[in-house]
């Protein structure tokens, strides 16, 4: 654990060592989220693989959300 101060405007440096175990660099956009009164830092690739394992844990095995996305597409499409 490493104490920090908030600085005007809400700041927070977050120490190099734990931008390196981030894989977060100067410039990069990360994703804060609270839970539980907690504050958690992504970056948008760990975002990204939470939400996949969130949606591949909650799907049936062999199911295939592009291929019914396209399949509603299409009747969409012949609609019109």
């Amino acid at each position: 654990d490493v104490s920090a101060k908030i600085a005007a405007g809400g700041r927070i440096v977050i120490p190099a060592d734990f931008r390196r175990e981030l894989g977060a660099d100067v410039g990069d956009e990360v994703i804060l989220r609270l839970t539980d009164g907690e504050v958690h830092i992504l970056t948008r690739s760990q975002a990204v693989r939470k939400a996949q394992a969130l949606v591949r844990n909650n799907i049936a095995s062999g199911r295939s959300l592009v291929k019914e996305l396209l399949q509603e597409r299409r009747r969409e499409a012949k609609r019109e």
